[in-house]
C-alpha cells in the first residue's frame, strides 16, 4: 500500500479545498458581502429583463410572484408608491443594505435582509431588480 493510500479522508477534503480557493482567486471571483451597499461603479444600467428572472428566484418568496407581498414575510411592491418615489440606485442600494424592523421607514415591522438575503446576488443582479421593479409601476 502506498503512502497516499494512507492519507486520512480529511487530508484529501482539505486540499480539495485548498485547491478551489485557488482556482476562484486565480479566476478573480467573489462573493459579494451581503452587508455593504452598491459598488460605486454603476455605470451599468440595470437591465429589467434579466432582473424579472432575479426577482423570481430571490424576492418573489416575501414580496410574490406578482409583486402583491406575502402576509407575514413582505410588502406588496405593485403598485408601490414607495418605489415610485425612488430612483433605480436607491432601490438597488436598499436591497444590497436590507431594513431591520426597527427601522422607521420600515412599514412591514419585519427585517429584510441584506441582498434580499441572497448573498450570492451581484450589484448588477441588484440593479436589474430595481430597473424590473421601477419599469413596472
Amino acid at each position: 500500500m502506498t503512502t497516499h493510500a494512507r492519507r486520512p479522508l480529511r487530508f484529501h477534503i482539505v486540499s480539495i479545498l485548498a485547491a478551489c480557493v485557488v482556482v476562484a482567486t486565480a479566476c478573480g471571483t467573489s462573493t459579494p458581502n451581503p452587508t455593504t451597499p452598491l459598488s460605486e461603479d454603476a455605470t451599468t444600467p440595470g437591465d429589467p429583463l434579466a432582473g424579472a428572472q432575479m426577482y423570481v428566484g430571490s424576492c418573489s418568496s416575501c414580496h410574490g410572484a406578482d409583486l402583491a407581498g406575502v402576509d407575514g414575510l413582505g410588502n406588496a411592491l405593485l403598485p408601490s408608491d414607495f418605489v415610485m418615489t425612488q430612483s433605480e440606485a436607491d432601490l438597488a442600494t436598499l436591497v444590497a443594505v436590507g431594513r431591520p424592523a426597527s427601522d422607521p421607514s420600515n412599514s412591514s415591522a419585519l427585517d429584510m435582509p441584506p441582498r434580499g438575503g441572497n448573498p450570492n446576488l451581484s450589484d448588477q443582479d441588484l440593479r436589474d431588480i430595481a430597473a424590473y421593479l421601477k419599469g413596472l409601476q
